[in-house]
């Protein structure tokens, strides 16, 4: 094969100038892996959860009730656009687990018939017999959490009855993707499992043969789930309906589907940032090339080379060096997206993950990859083209530096080496410029991402020392008479118990509604408190509703604005009542109400549907060992589990996140400094030699080179801040749902270690550009125009 001229000279360049090549080439990798494990990640939750809902039948609505007739579920098949409708039996119950000090927690779910909505997914064993009541599922997390195998038994209190249960297998579901128990934050598959058990089980344990609890939809396609919606809420009101649900508002669906939106926001923010500093570092460098090889341009002009010719031979070097970037960030991005699957499979409780190797992806990622180093390379290719031979064959022009202001540098007390290095970067302001806005990206992607530490212990400080400060909250299996509350405050070392009513409502202002739970809490409750959003306790008023600051925002309403309360108890009341103030939350969206007001609101008399407790620690033992035997009780949520649950989820999720960002940062940070300091050594060879004959040290002449360095990676810290600030105000925004908020917390050790990191990626460059000073060749340098 013959090998063209300018073809061979540009591997000859490729070779002469592989590490500048490479350093370019790898934040070019980082953007294409970035985008591919972006993208990829979005696509694998999106398509594995569409498979997964498909395969198993996912339903499209819920309702719950207290008791329906098994009769209705004919009158809700009836409605338009409803294809299948289902009536399950779900309740709670609590495990008998030796290996745990605390309660936990089980939700009972009736199976479902052969071709049924919401099917479990079978991992190990079998389906329990529709005919043996004491057969059942248990899910996959909490088995391994407790070591539960097929053929193991449970026992579980079932409705203040102690039942053995037969572990028949270890199944998934669609419905608890992300199982997280009542009034928790995050999912602990120690203290919270399903348990799937034949129909007949439930019914005789919770006394509902002919009846059910809940109620599941499957829509036809293109039916209006809002119309079903009212239409079910309707049918179900007198049975103690408490409003359906669509499936966006399904609890596991939701978190996932937050999940989704964050990957997705990442996936638009990150790759851009990778493909413009490798767009001005191709352009750093492709212009100096050009200006080295003036004469041998002039050359090929002069043999009959054309402007078209020479210009698609130095955009050529640059598509080889982008093409090595896409090659590694290709299979880096496989490689972090397989790793990526295994930690979502862990994390989701998914059967399998598919991870989307669609061609189309990687396609885009090279595409855009080569668009973003042919921009970068415009500039110089554009010089070249309008060059002419004669021109170009004469040595380049002296910098021009009469115009460096050297007296003033004079008056202000700068050194000769400290003139030097302003006078060489002010001559090539738009390098100087480019490379201090790439260092400065380096910081701002490691400010996007340690910013979290600080919003996530600012998140826990709120919500678990200041807002809800009780060790355990008990949730009863259902609303109670307030005689509860002396009940609980008997059990063993309580030494401060405060009741709380939720009820569950649709909240509408205008065109605008949310179904949310209004809290009641007593006027002078200390262990679960409202704060203001400048943090102050709030006292709920007599009358009137607080909302969350965050809910208020959606329903665009301000203190002292009339918003309509339908109670979703079954009672059908519906009432204005008047908005008295905004309360600070970062969980989900809130309102409260002083609970004498909300008992009035709601009807029926006082009702409770938990208690809050303050616990002697060394009476922990003997008060979980009550409660596991209480049968009123239907969920334990225990603070300081719940912490530290919260806790470790956030920091592998966190710690994974910030390995990479350092990773990223520093391939930038590394790319940005050494590229310019071999541009700055290629033009200031000579003089940096000159010094060495005229007796300056090795440490002397470095030292020049590396202040120039020096003032780039400092220049480049503030403007990295700015930029950092508002990359994570943006990330902040990003990652906010109705689900939660996350503050937007910032604190001066952010902007530290993100800038030591920087710092230190830019000393290893600087190391490896002095070795390079240390061993020039003076004679050779000197017989040179460089």
């Amino acid at each position: 094969m013959v090998i063209s001229p300018l073809r061979r000279k540009v591997l000859r360049d490729l070779r002469r100038l592989w590490a500048q090549a490479l350093a370019i080439a790898l934040v070019l990798a980082a953007g294409v892996a970035t985008l591919i494990l972006g993208n990829g990640a979005h696509d694998a939750l999106v398509e594995t959860r569409a498979r997964y809902y498909a395969d198993n039948r996912f339903a499209d609505v819920f309702a719950t009730v207290t008791r329906a007739p098994e009769a209705m579920l004919a009158d809700i098949a009836a409605i338009d656009g409803v294809l299948q409708a289902e009536g399950r039996i779900v309740k709670l119950g609590l495990p008998h687990l030796p290996d745990m000090g605390e309660p936990g927690t089980v939700m009972l779910v009736s199976l479902p018939a052969t071709g049924g909505l919401n099917q479990p997914y079978l991992r190990q064993g079998r389906l329990p017999d529709p005919q043996a009541p004491h057969e059942a599922l248990i899910s996959e997390g909490f088995a391994a959490a407790h070591g539960l195998r097929p053929g193991d038994g449970l026992n579980v209190l079932m409705n203040g009855r102690q039942r053995t249960l037969q572990i028949t297998g270890i199944a998934l579901s669609p419905e608890f993707i992300y199982a997280i128990g009542p009034g928790e934050m995050m999912p602990d598959p120690r203290r919270f499992g399903i348990l799937w058990l034949p129909r007949s089980g439930l019914e005789s344990a919770f006394d509902l043969r002919g009846a059910v609890s809940d109620v599941i939809v499957k829509l036809a396609p293109g039916a209006s789930e809002t119309r079903v919606i009212d239409a079910l809420d309707l049918l179900l009101r007198p049975y103690g309906g408490t409003g359906a649900t669509g499936r966006e508002d399904q609890i596991s669906h939701a978190f996932l589907n937050a999940e989704i939106d964050q990957i997705g926001a990442m996936a638009k923010v990150l790759p851009p940032v990778f493909l413009l500093v490798a767009a001005m570092l191709v352009n750093m460098t492709l212009t100096r090339l050009v200006t080295l090889e003036r004469e041998q341009i002039g050359l090929l002009k002069a043999m009959g080379y054309g402007r078209r010719a020479i210009s698609q031979h130095y955009l050529e070097f640059v598509f080889m060096i982008a093409l090595v970037g896409i090659v590694i960030g290709c299979m880096a991005g496989a490689w972090l997206g397989a790793g990526l699957a295994q930690l979502y499979a862990r994390f989701f409780s998914f059967p399998f993950l598919l991870f989307s190797r669609d061609p189309q992806i990687y396609a885009t990622a090279a595409l855009v990859t080569l668009a973003s180093a042919g921009l970068g390379a415009l500039r110089a290719v554009h010089s070249v083209a309008k060059l002419p031979p004669a021109v170009a064959m004469a040595p380049p022009a002296p910098p021009d530096y009469r115009h460096s202001r050297s007296g003033l540098a004079r008056r202000l007390g700068l050194r000769q080496r400290d003139v030097m290095t302003l006078r060489h970067l002010g001559h090539w302001p738009l390098r100087t410029a480019s490379s201090v806005l790439g260092v400065a990206m380096a910081v701002a992607i490691l400010m996007g991402s340690l910013w979290s530490f600080g919003s996530i212990d600012h998140m826990i400080d709120v919500t678990f020392s200041r807002a809800e400060r009780h060790d355990v909250q008990i949730v009863f299996a259902a609303a109670s008479a307030p005689a509860a509350l002396q009940n609980a405050r008997a059990l063993p070392g309580v030494l401060a118990a405060e009741p709380f009513r939720t009820v569950p409502a649709r909240i509408s202002h205008r065109n605008l509604s949310r179904r949310i739970s209004i809290s009641g809490k007593p006027p002078d409750a200390r262990l679960s408190r409202l704060l203001a959003p400048d943090l102050r306790p709030m006292e709920p008023p007599a009358d009137g509703l607080i909302l969350s600051d965050a809910l208020a925002d959606l329903l665009q309403v301000r203190p002292g604005d009339l918003v309509l309360v339908e109670v979703l108890d079954g009672s059908g009341r519906v009432a204005d009542v008047r908005v008295s103030g905004l309360s600070l939350g970062y969980f989900g969206l809130g309102a409260t109400m002083e609970l004498g007001a909300l008992d009035r609101l709601v009807g029926g008399g006082p009702r409770i549907s938990g208690v809050n407790l303050l616990v002697d620690p060394a009476e922990r033992p003997a008060f979980f060992a009550a409660v596991a035997t209480t049968p009123r009780t239907g969920f334990l949520s225990i603070a300081d589990l719940t912490v530290s649950r919260f806790r470790a989820t956030i920091a592998e999720n966190i710690a994974i996140m910030v390995t990479v960002y350092v990773a990223l940062a520093g391939i930038i940070a590394i790319g940005v400094v050494y590229n310019f300091a071999r541009i700055a050594l290629s033009e200031q060879g000579r003089e940096l030699a000159s010094l060495r004959v005229l007796g300056f040290t090795r440490s002397e002449v470095s030292g020049i080179l590396l202040r120039e360095l020096a003032t780039v990676v400092a220049l480049a810290q503030p403007v990295g801040w700015a930029i950092g600030y508002l990359l994570a105000l943006a990330m902040a925004v990003a990652f906010s749902s109705d689900l939660y908020r996350v503050p937007f917390v910032i604190g001066p050790a952010v902007y530290a270690i993100s800038s030591l990191v920087v710092i230190a990626a830019a000393l290893l460059s600087a190391l490896l550009v002095r070795r390079r000073i240390d061993r020039l060749d003076m004679i050779e340098v000197l017989k040179t125009r460089e």
